[in-house]
């Protein structure tokens, strides 16, 4: 079995269950703190090289879900981060059910937002791309420009 594949198509091949990726698989509450917020996960593993983020310096509202140290480590090129410490993935899940949109890299973060059908980007990993995006305002990208087009698709979504 080829590991460079969509996990969830790859799911519903093992399993013989097939879903409607397009439509919401996951159910979660909103978080009225962090309503309408930019949500970023970036773990260490899964990243893209050809990335910067550094343009996210001209946006606020945004919020770092994952560790401490991922979060730290992104806040050397967006000063204006701020960082939430989820309690556990359902705190995670109504973050994000509450956001304006999420960006991820292959992490538990763009499952979610993919499970809520929220609207999302997900930085594609070169080297490992097992995450597609699925549905409506979902977006996937490899490069710089992609992300940035992308971004503003999403930032501009419902304004």
């Amino acid at each position: 079995i080829n590991l460079l594949f969509d996990n969830a198509t790859y799911a519903s091949v093992i399993t013989g269950v097939q879903i409607d990726l397009t439509k919401p698989f996951i159910n979660a509450d909103t978080h009225d703190k962090h309503e309408n917020k930019i949500i970023i996960q970036r773990t260490f593993r899964y990243r893209n090289q050809f990335i910067s983020y550094k343009f996210l310096n001209n946006f606020n509202d945004l919020f770092f879900v994952g560790t401490i140290e991922e979060f730290n480590d992104l806040k050397k090129i967006i000063k204006d981060l701020n960082f939430y410490d989820c309690k556990d993935f359902l705190d995670m899940a109504n973050i994000v059910n509450s956001s304006k949109f999420v960006i991820a890299n292959s992490s538990i973060t763009f499952p979610i937002a993919e499970g809520l059908q929220i609207p999302r980007l997900l930085e594609s990993c070169p080297d490992f791309p097992a995450a597609q995006p699925h549905g409506k305002n979902a977006y996937n990208f490899y490069f710089q420009s992609h992300f940035e087009e992308k971004f503003n698709i999403l930032y501009n979504l419902n304004n």
